[in-house]
């Protein structure tokens, strides 16, 4: 296979991992799949994460991230399943 190859197939894993975090914390249906929305709501973390308070949500958001992986068996299977929702 040539490495291009290789390397498109690699960046589509990447892109399909990435939208699989998005599904299994519930966001496309919570916003009915509602593309803009999913948007701002990213471009609002990117916001937040270059402020001041940048280091503060990075440190909280990754914390529930790890929650929601080590509560969720299928995070460790690798199967499908949803994440279970870990906010207050």
């Amino acid at each position: 296979m040539r490495t291009w190859q290789v390397e498109r197939r690699k960046r589509t894993r990447h892109l399909i991992e990435l939208g699989g975090l998005v599904v299994k914390a519930g966001v496309v249906d919570l916003t009915g799949d509602d593309r803009a929305t999913i948007l701002g709501a990213l471009l609002w973390i990117a916001n937040k994460l270059q402020s001041n308070q940048g280091e503060q949500a990075r440190a909280l958001w990754a914390a529930k991230g790890k929650q929601a992986f080590e509560a969720a068996p299928a995070a460790r299977k690798g199967t499908d399943r949803a994440i279970p929702a870990v906010c207050p």
